[in-house]
């Protein structure tokens, strides 16, 4: 059986002028606005590779939980962060770095570096995008 979630959007005027709200299934997210002004220019606001990223970030986290938990290690804390690069002349994703820093009791550096590596290459977020992936991780105390 498929598990399906939903995201939904909704859009009104020209690209440049236009405004638009993005919502989620679970309503994390309610007509948050978003615009050419918050994707291009700079302007504070959402805009969908933030999105990207953070469900990228997301993803990650937790199946590095899952390779630690599978190499007999339990994860006390991950904290991730994606960062998504668009290149505004071709409109497309070209990477993602994925930065993660961790606390796994006990662990020993090749294990954490296995795992790490894992997740990278096989969380669904990362086998989506069709970017470059690269990745720094950290293993403290």
């Amino acid at each position: 059986m498929s598990i399906k979630k939903f995201g939904s959007a909704h859009w009104e005027g020209s690209v440049k002028q236009g405004r638009g709200k993005v919502s989620t299934e679970s309503g994390a997210l309610a007509d948050q606005p978003y615009g050419f002004n918050t994707r291009f220019e700079g302007v504070p606001g959402s805009n969908p590779e933030e999105l990207i990223g953070a469900a990228h970030a997301g993803c990650f986290s937790m199946a590095f939980s899952m390779m630690l938990g599978e190499a007999g290690f339990e994860p006390e804390a991950i904290d991730t962060q994606a960062t998504v690069t668009l290149d505004p002349d071709s409109l497309t994703v070209t990477g993602v770095h994925l930065d993660t820093t961790a606390r796994v009791p006990g662990c020993d550096q090749a294990a954490f570096d296995q795992a790490a590596q894992g997740a990278k290459d096989n969380c669904p977020i990362s086998k989506l995008l069709n970017a470059e992936i690269t990745l720094d991780a950290k293993l403290t105390g």
